[in-house]
């Protein structure tokens, strides 16, 4: 039998990190791959294990993700039920130490407040069901613009409203667990004039050394999550931190950063074998 790493045919750019948790894996003598959950040919019917790496573009597809997900005869990490939690934001609204979220639903009026934005007005509008800042958009509550693409947004599906946390430019933290445990961090740094992390918008990720706060933070997050995850990626800015994310699905986990943390996962998945 096999553990499946899942991806997708077309990824925003490589998984580089799959190789070192392959190669981990099959040093402490479990076969497995790399197939596409949306790739029709793929085999699933000797999956001991299936687990998901980078389906990066199940936001883009995400009916089809979820029947496909749902479908799945092998047991799924993290489990189904936990996607099922995580893939709206919505669980941000009532998360203690998260940033303050207002979701908006499909349907509703495209209205912002003063209330929504920081000191400055500054608000961040963005998909409900996302990832990678596809979608997000930052400005003033009272612009035009912002209201007209939270307009668009809302006539595909629930949408989020957040202050805009200036923080963010100094980088934001990322806490990573396998089965509980804390492993690594990293802090992600936009380029300069951006507030998107991500490396496709010129971000850099440098390690970095966690602050009791941010551990006691990531420790609290983790234990909001409903069923037990067997990796967790925790996103918080500040120096006291807030909770920006809960990555549960399918989080970039920032192997090479650390050594030992393809290990120490492969070591997390062959304890659930």
């Amino acid at each position: 039998m096999t553990v499946i790493l899942v991806t997708a045919r077309v990824l925003p750019h490589d998984d580089d990190e799959a190789g070192l948790l392959l190669a981990a894996l099959r040093a402490r003598g479990v076969a497995c791959r790399v197939a596409a959950w949306d790739d029709g040919a793929a085999r699933w019917d000797d999956a001991a294990l299936i687990l998901l790496k980078s389906p990066w573009n199940y936001a883009d597809a995400l009916t089809d993700f979820m029947a496909w997900g749902r479908g799945l005869q092998a047991p799924v990490l993290n489990p189904w039920a936990l996607v099922e939690w995580n893939v709206h934001k919505r669980y941000l609204a009532g998360m203690a130490g998260a940033v303050p979220t207002r979701v908006v639903a499909r349907g509703e009026a495209a209205a912002l407040r003063a209330a929504d934005g920081d000191a400055a007005g500054r608000v961040v509008v963005k998909p409900a069901v996302g990832a990678g800042a596809r979608g997000a958009m930052l400005g003033r509550w009272d612009d035009p613009a912002v209201v007209a693409h939270l307009a668009a947004l809302l006539q595909r599906g629930d949408a989020l409203v957040q202050p805009f946390v200036a923080d963010v430019a100094a980088g934001e933290v990322s806490l990573l667990y396998f089965d509980g445990v804390f492993s690594h961090a990293v802090r992600k740094v936009p380029a300069d004039g951006d507030y998107r992390v991500q490396v496709q918008y010129g971000g850099v990720v440098e390690r970095h050394a966690p602050s009791p706060a941010e551990l006691a933070l990531g420790a609290a997050a983790l234990a909001a999550c409903p069923l037990a995850p067997l990796y967790a990626r925790v996103d918080m800015v500040g120096a006291t931190p807030l909770l920006m994310e809960l990555e549960v699905i399918e989080p970039e986990l920032f192997l090479f950063e650390d050594e030992g943390a393809a290990e120490r996962l492969a070591d997390a998945i062959v304890r659930r074998l």
